[in-house]
């Protein structure tokens, strides 16, 4: 079964950059497509980006446009959401899934889906 691994979040100020990093182990990423997502504390969780298995990217959340961008390195079965200009309503847990198929803001229609990693943004 695919397993999926959040990684990269944490604490940054106002203004700062991550990456988050989300790397399958078991199966390849290749044939399926990878969204992320957020959870904000006391939210419900939202769609932020996705991207295709043939590297199509969309972004759902009109606040991030212009900010994030979401690659993939099938040869590392990484999928990767770089986060530059960050907000504090930023602030979330992001989780990634994958799913079969085209791109998807429901978070449920992915079958498979990460543990989250905590970004926050904070002075």
């Amino acid at each position: 079964q695919l397993q999926l691994v959040e990684s990269g979040g944490g604490l940054v100020q106002p203004g700062g950059s991550l990456r988050l990093s989300c790397t399958a182990s078991k199966f390849t990423l290749d044939y399926v497509t990878i969204g992320w997502f957020r959870q904000a504390p006391g939210k419900e969780r939202e769609g932020v980006s996705c991207i295709s298995s043939s590297g199509g990217g969309t972004n759902f959340a009109d606040s991030i446009k212009g900010r994030f961008t979401i690659s993939r390195d099938n040869a590392k079965s990484t999928v990767y959401l770089q986060m530059n200009g960050l907000k504090p309503e930023d602030t979330a847990v992001y989780y990634c899934a994958a799913r079969r198929g085209l791109c998807s803001e429901f978070y449920t229609s992915y079958e498979y889906r990460g543990q989250g990693t905590q970004v926050t943004v904070s002075s």
